[in-house]
C-alpha cells in the first residue's frame, strides 16, 4: 500500500495544467497510489469519492473514482454538457476545511482511455457528473474554489456538518 501525500491549497502545482498521457507503462502503479490514497483518506475523514493524479503532485491526465467500484479514467475529456444546471455542495481533499456551493452541468458526455489505453466514453448524469466535471478541472488547473456560486455559501467543514450534511438514519 502506497499512501501519497495529497497536496494542499497554495500548492503552485495545483494550478499547473496536466499533460496527457502517451506511455502507459506506468499507469498501474498511478492507479494503485491513487487508490490507495484515496482509501486512506476515506477512511480518516470520511470525504473522498475521486482523486486526480495532480493532487499527488503527478501532472498527468488521470483521474481515479471510487462511487461504488473503482475506476481509472486517463486522458478525459468532457465533450458535452447539458444546458441544465444543478447546485452542488463541495468540498476537495486539497481543502477539506471548507465547503461551498457550485453550479455544475446536470449530465455531461466524458471521453477517456482505460488503463490499458483502449478508448471509452460515458454519460454521467447528476452526482457523478459532478464528480467528473470537479476532477477534470483539476486537470486543467482548476480548482472547485474558483467556481463557487456564491462566496456566502463558503463555510467551515464544521459548519457544513452541523448545518447541511444529510443525516444518516
Amino acid at each position: 500500500m502506497t499512501v501519497r501525500e495529497v497536496l494542499q491549497l497554495g500548492n503552485p502545482v495545483l494550478r499547473e495544467r496536466s499533460a496527457r498521457v502517451e506511455d502507459f507503462s506506468e499507469i498501474h502503479r498511478l492507479q494503485e497510489d491513487l487508490g490507495d490514497t484515496l482509501s486512506h483518506w476515506r477512511r480518516t475523514t470520511g470525504y473522498g469519492r475521486g482523486i486526480a493524479a495532480p493532487q499527488i503532485g503527478v501532472l498527468k491526465r488521470v483521474v481515479f473514482i471510487n462511487i461504488d467500484r473503482p475506476w481509472l479514467l486517463v486522458n478525459p475529456s468532457i465533450t458535452w454538457m447539458s444546458h441544465e444546471r444543478m447546485m452542488v455542495w463541495d468540498a476537495c481533499l486539497s481543502y477539506l476545511c471548507m465547503f461551498f456551493q457550485v453550479s455544475r452541468a446536470r449530465k455531461i458526455k466524458v471521453r477517456y482511455q482505460d488503463d490499458n489505453g483502449r478508448e471509452k466514453e460515458v454519460v454521467a448524469e447528476g452526482t457523478l457528473s459532478e464528480l467528473l466535471q470537479h476532477e477534470i478541472d483539476h486537470l486543467d488547473g482548476i480548482l472547485a474554489i474558483d467556481r463557487v456560486s456564491d462566496v456566502r455559501t463558503i463555510c467551515t467543514r464544521e459548519e457544513y456538518e452541523k448545518r447541511y450534511a444529510p443525516k444518516s438514519v
